[in-house]
């Protein structure tokens, strides 16, 4: 792979990384907004995956993308047309989170293994089945997603090292950084909104 600064795979991975890093700044501080940042860096990163041949990787950021549209509407309208807060996930939220992890792994191992020359198909299934379950929740507002979100960029980052593409491993040790800091951020919010609604009850 080539190394060469000017190299189209590196400037779509500054350009990507740039937009990555809005969105989840915005994502951070519970702005809806995040989602259309967010967009963008997933059909620059689409490209970058595909000429990296990291395979479930793209079915990710396709996902994401899916995700991306589908959590912009539910935060702005929710079930009752109106802005949802945030929340803690309930039993069965935590069930189908847990779901989504093993099936995913399941599935994407198989095809990884199977049915593309990836090298690394155990490693890239992994990351890949949490950032799903952590988008998931992500787009229902839920407090959790930053928990499998973290889980998939600590694996990812020496992936990303392994394939050479160094400005995203940045970037994702950036994201962990973020993601840890966002927990907090979040839980900050719902205790501040719970005090707010305390003092008018």
């Amino acid at each position: 792979m080539t190394t060469d600064f000017f190299s189209p795979i590196i400037i779509l991975q500054w350009l990507g990384t740039g937009f990555g890093i809005t969105q989840v700044l915005l994502a951070r501080k519970n702005n809806i907004h995040n989602y259309l940042f967010g967009i963008i860096s997933i059909l620059i990163g689409i490209w970058v995956l595909y000429a990296s041949k990291l395979y479930a990787d793209i079915l990710l950021h396709l996902y994401y993308l899916t995700m991306s549209i589908y959590g912009w509407f539910y935060w702005k309208f929710g079930k009752q047309k109106e802005e949802v807060p945030i929340t803690y996930a309930n039993w069965q939220e935590h069930l189908k989170g847990i779901g989504i992890v093993v099936g995913c792994f399941i599935i994407m191992a198989y095809w990884l293994s199977e049915h593309t020359n990836s090298d690394v198909p155990y490693w890239d299934a992994t990351t890949t089945a949490f950032a799903w379950a952590g988008m998931w929740l992500m787009a229902r507002r839920k407090m959790e997603n930053w928990i499998y979100l973290n889980v998939s960029n600590i694996i990812s980052i020496p992936l990303l090292f392994y394939k050479e593409l160094y400005i995203y491993a940045g970037l994702t040790i950036f994201l962990f950084a973020v993601g840890t800091s966002g927990y907090f951020k979040w839980r900050q919010i719902i205790l501040n909104e719970s005090r707010n609604q305390y003092k008018t009850a």
